[in-house]
């Protein structure tokens, strides 16, 4: 790849592979890379440890979003869901086990795939996509088995309460969407953007990021990023972070945010910003946690760059990894 395509390179997706010893990432240009931790975080590292150990092509537009099953990974880009067994990447085997496409209203349309989230609950995988639906693939039968429809413009995130079954899902309509996974119907619409202490006019009124973690929630994007109790239906906390967050995850007692600027903010629950963690690229779009790996248990910080950082202390970045 030449210097201007590195100069123009954004990472948009990141996962873990199940043991905990490889990252996957995945690129603007349709590539993934796999890097091995095991040896970027030995103490003989050299230069050579932090480039990737295989990059292959896996889609023709970016690749929006990478997760990962017990055995799989599984990546999405324009209009297309794909999977790779771990194994055989591992033995740098490039060969996608299945390539689906969401039923969409028309040939034509190539809607792209924003988020995607596993639900163990049902061995489901629920896709957020650019036709305003949200698509669940049953990854027993290789089959779309319902549409959730409500959203009025594309989705940008998902996430999963399984105790409770229910999906939630963020849209450039505004509104944050609850949903009973077993009926497919809208139970909840929040329009984040209506209440006064999370409205952002300036930035508009979209959701770009999602989590939840049992009874409460995390939102924003134009909407200032807020706390939300799911049982009453409130914001609790407000977090006055600058610009649009991308992506927002509960970390043991704080939220890890990041979006518009170059670091990581780590924020109170409280709504108050404790730290922002200076990283390479100007602007953030992709931030895993290792949690599948004790040894290996870094947070991986990816965005307009060629650049993934990494954190062994949550305080500062250790080194960065580059395509």
């Amino acid at each position: 790849m030449g210097p201007v395509e590195l100069l123009h390179m954004s990472v948009f997706s990141q996962s873990f592979s199940p043991c905990g010893r490889f990252l996957a990432t995945g690129n603007n240009y349709g590539q993934i890379a796999l890097f091995s931790l095991a040896a970027a975080l030995s103490p003989d590292a050299t230069g050579l440890s932090h480039k990737p150990v295989l990059t292959f092509t896996a889609h023709e537009g970016p690749v929006f979003c990478l997760l990962s099953t017990d055995t799989h990974l599984v990546s999405a880009g324009n209009g297309e869901i794909s999977s790779w067994s771990w194994s055989e990447l591992i033995k740098k085997h490039v060969k996608s086990v299945w390539t689906k496409r969401p039923n969409y209203r028309s040939s034509l349309e190539i809607p792209e795939i924003n988020s995607m989230i596993l639900n163990s609950r049902d061995n489901s995988l629920i896709v957020g996509a650019g036709d305003n639906n949200i698509h669940v693939l049953d990854l027993e039968h290789g089959t779309f088995k319902s549409v959730l429809q409500g959203h009025t413009d594309y989705v940008h995130c998902v996430s999963v309460r399984e105790r409770e079954a229910e999906i939630l899902s963020g849209g450039e309509d505004g509104a944050v969407r609850i949903w009973d996974s077993r009926t497919a119907q809208s139970v909840h619409c929040i329009e984040v953007y209506k209440y006064e202490s999370c409205a952002r006019p300036q930035y508009g009124k979209w959701i770009s990021c999602l989590a939840t973690d049992s009874d409460w929630m995390l939102c924003g994007g134009g909407p200032s990023l807020s706390l939300w109790h799911l049982r009453s239906l409130s914001p609790t906390s407000v977090f006055p972070l600058t610009g649009c967050q991308r992506q927002a995850a509960f970390h043991q007692d704080m939220i890890l945010a990041i979006g518009d600027g170059p670091y990581v903010s780590h924020c109170l629950l409280g709504g108050d910003i404790k730290a922002e963690i200076p990283c390479t690229p100007k602007s953030l779009n992709s931030l895993q946690l290792n949690t599948n790996s004790t040894e290996h248990r870094v947070l991986t910080v990816g965005g307009s760059s060629h650049h993934i950082d990494v954190f062994t202390n949550l305080s500062y970045r250790a080194f960065s990894l580059s395509f």
